[in-house]
């Protein structure tokens, strides 16, 4: 265990994928921001969420985040943080750390109020319109129950909402809005370490941002995914009954090249905003001789599609929705390393205990990385993934099996190495089938040590008969 007392900055992104960062291989997105903390820290190439048991897979990713749980141990679908869970932000709070929460929080607000001894422009939800966001201050009592009734916009509905919240700050984005609470709060004095929490809505939907960033992608010179399709091959079971396909529908079917390559752009636009903001949080660190004494963490809760395999969002298990950007800079961390070893977004928070010197709390059941992150050890051999109870994977250093309950005749066997796309499905190739029982084994193994069961009521279906 290390003992570096240094101050975290933990920036949370709202839906963006792992390639969508200049530095790490993207030519056509404009990041100097996150080029600068992946030159000057260590990125991880291979960061990935399990998958998720809610359509909103941003609450159990964020839940998983935040409690260092498995996807299957979480409450529900990660709508609360139980008490018998320590949150990140509590043990850093029981450690002596000063912290402070600003933005998104999905997980309730009880959780939250335990998580944070103070915290600025609090958004308790998933996805709201940038430029009206309504947000909290800061309750010492940790009471949040004044209600604002509003018609958002992006419901395209004139069906009122209820949210917790005091105010809206209208014509102000939510990336402008949460990132001023941020530099505000790095501004302060501080007698003690902080842990400061700062959790966007960008660049999830509805995309839109100032107009300078949009200026910025001319979606004609947009390069179009090797793996753009106008529809997925088959139907694996998204629900709209229960709002499965609110993704899916911003987009025309079939999709088009000319409308995802819009898409691809706003996106674009939508993380050089973070990026720019991301900026502002640096430099206000510098400023107050602080960078130096700062870990930072970028990375996001999920990945999205955008007009991959004919899909626009992240209910899925394809490679562009479960694997997101993981950045780490500040003292002791090296400075310009790449790590490609497979990782889970709630193996963060054990690694952040074991590198400030703190216990990790005996209910978190993630695996610290910091022997990898400091020495590139070896990290995670598979990954199980998982989507609600419609489908199952496994994935091995160079293959992934993906199971879907409602089309069995559809299991994919991606040669992951040969075809990062996801493009040649091997499973009924013969020559494969030692790959393909292999991994069939592990996941039946891994469903039972993961606690995947049909006493999950999120996901009993895939394995009922």
């Amino acid at each position: 265990m290390m003992a570096n007392r240094s101050n975290i900055l933990f920036i949370l992104a709202d839906d963006q994928r792992f390639d969508t960062i200049h530095a790490l291989g993207n030519d056509d997105i404009h990041t100097p921001n996150l080029d600068w903390l992946a030159e000057s820290g260590t990125a991880f190439t291979h960061a990935h969420i399990p998958g998720g048991t809610s359509g909103a897979v941003c609450m159990p990713s964020r839940a998983m985040i935040n409690s260092g749980k498995t996807l299957f141990h979480l409450y529900g679908a990660g709508q609360e943080i139980p008490k018998t869970d320590v949150t990140m932000g509590e043990q850093f709070l029981k450690n002596g750390y000063e912290t402070f929460g600003i933005g998104k929080w999905h997980n309730g607000t009880e959780s939250y109020a335990r998580s944070f001894c103070g915290g600025d422009e609090i958004f308790f939800g998933g996805m709201w319109d940038h430029w009206n966001v309504p947000v909290n201050s800061y309750h010492e009592d940790g009471v949040y129950d004044h209600i604002v009734r509003t018609t958002p916009n992006f419901l395209h509905c004139n069906h009122p909402m209820d949210t917790i919240a005091e105010r809206i700050t209208a014509g102000k984005h939510s990336t402008e809005l949460f990132t001023d609470a941020a530099v505000r709060f790095i501004e302060q004095p501080h007698e003690k370490p902080f842990f400061l929490y700062t959790a966007m809505l960008a660049p999830h939907d509805p995309r839109t941002m100032p107009e300078e960033f949009k200026k910025m992608y001319d979606p004609k010179k947009i390069s179009l995914p090797e793996n753009f399709m106008e529809s997925h091959p088959f139907d694996f079971g998204i629900n709209p009954a229960i709002g499965e396909d609110r993704d899916e529908n911003l987009a025309a079917y079939p999709r088009t090249e000319q409308e995802v390559r819009q898409h691809i752009a706003d996106y674009y636009a939508m993380i050089s905003h973070i990026d720019a903001y991301v900026g502002r949080m640096i430099d206000a660190l510098r400023r107050t001789g602080q960078l130096e004494n700062t870990i930072i963490v970028y990375t996001g809760d999920n990945g999205l599609a955008v007009g991959r395999h004919g899909l626009m969002g992240k209910q899925n298990l394809y490679e562009h929705s479960i694997r997101v950007p993981l950045i780490l800079r500040g003292p002791g961390i090296p400075a310009g390393a790449r790590r490609d070893a497979y990782v889970y977004l709630m193996d963060i928070y054990p690694t952040l205990c074991e590198f400030c010197g703190m216990e990790v709390p005996a209910p978190v059941e993630g695996k610290s990385f910091l022997p990898t992150l400091l020495e590139d050890a070896p990290a995670r051999e598979t990954l199980y993934l998982a989507y609600t109870h419609l489908i199952r994977g496994m994935k091995d250093r160079r293959f992934k099996l993906l199971r879907y309950k409602n089309n069995p005749d559809c299991t994919q066997l991606f040669d992951l190495q040969n075809d990062p796309n996801e493009l040649c499905n091997l499973y009924h190739d013969e020559s494969y089938r030692a790959v393909r029982d292999s991994l069939e084994k592990q996941l039946l193994s891994a469903h039972r040590i993961y606690e995947d069961n049909p006493e999950n009521e999120c996901t009993r279906a895939f394995w009922q008969e």
